[in-house]
């Protein structure tokens, strides 16, 4: 028996030895250059059922720039006024909210007013552009309001293709973006009208493209309808880190104000901006102000 054994052993090992040898088939990501890690990255991410979200650099580069025309009169850092009315405040609101910030996430906020007319799109796009006149800083404007959309006319931008068509998967996140003068400020205006806004806001597709965004923006502030009327802010709330709520001096009914409130209960309601007060009403920023700028030009 193992003189048997011995025979097909050896016959198995001469049939081996007369075979070409034959080269095992690489794993897919040896198939991509190691000279571009990036290739290697989106390869191994699309093996593993992950479709990878657009990188910084894609997606700046990709964005559309167009020609602005804001107006310098209510976008106050468009301006060649440093120390215009209005400014200071903004730099303030700016400070409160990187105090809030080293406590607790918030990178995006929901801006928003009980009603109409009160200013939460004047205070969205002025926010905006104070958060990047800081070294680095990128922030993004979402015109959320689809209902009665104001950023593409403060900002004198085009009024899309925007949000409405990213939701209705028209458009990618690449063609809704827009790029103006001042650096590092990117837009998505509205798009155009939808004749159920607030089921589009709730599809599910906002939240994709915020997981996408987000990595990319220190800021991104969203402009959303007044929170008294209809009920699309508290379905945004849900997506965002912080409520900055706007209320007119002399104007916004507590009642309104008490009911837009209840809105975000459940919600980070972070605080509010008092709009439009008058110099008489603020003693403060009438004599103190005025007085400091005229100071400063003189070190200046």
């Amino acid at each position: 028996m193992s003189r048997i054994h011995e025979a097909l052993k050896k016959a198995e090992l001469e049939r081996a030895a007369s075979q070409p040898a034959t080269r095992s088939e690489p794993s897919p990501p040896d198939l991509l250059s190691v000279a571009d890690p990036a290739a290697v990255i989106a390869g191994a991410s699309v093996l593993a059922g992950v479709v990878p979200g657009p990188t910084p650099e894609s997606m700046f580069a990709r964005s559309r720039r167009t020609n602005w025309n804001p107006d310098p009169r209510t976008m106050l850092f468009f301006g060649g006024d440093e120390h215009a009315p209005g400014m200071e405040e903004f730099r303030t609101l700016r400070s409160r909210l990187y105090q809030i910030r080293a406590k607790q996430p918030l990178s995006k906020i929901l801006v928003t007013s009980p009603l109409p007319r009160e200013g939460k799109s004047f205070t969205s796009a002025n926010l905006a552009q104070v958060m990047v006149r800081q070294h680095g800083k990128r922030a993004l404007i979402i015109d959320a309001d689809l209902r009665n959309p104001q950023q593409h006319v403060l900002l004198g931008a085009e009024p899309g293709p925007g949000l409405s068509d990213y939701l209705e998967s028209k458009d990618d996140e690449f063609s809704i973006i827009q790029r103006g003068p001042m650096e590092n400020l990117f837009l998505i205006p509205a798009g155009h009208k939808n004749q159920n806004p607030a089921e589009l806001v709730g599809n599910g597709r906002l939240k994709v493209l915020l997981d996408r965004l987000e990595p990319m923006f220190d800021w991104i502030i969203f402009d959303t309808p007044p929170a008294a009327l209809v009920s699309d802010a508290g379905l945004l709330a849900t997506y965002c880190d912080g409520v900055l709520m706007v209320v007119r001096s002399n104007t916004t009914p507590a009642d309104a104000a008490r009911k837009a409130r209840k809105e975000f209960a459940d919600r980070n309601v972070i605080g509010v901006v008092l709009n439009g007060i008058s110099p008489e009403l603020s003693p403060y920023s009438q004599y103190y102000y005025p007085a400091y700028q005229a100071e400063t030009s003189a070190k200046n």
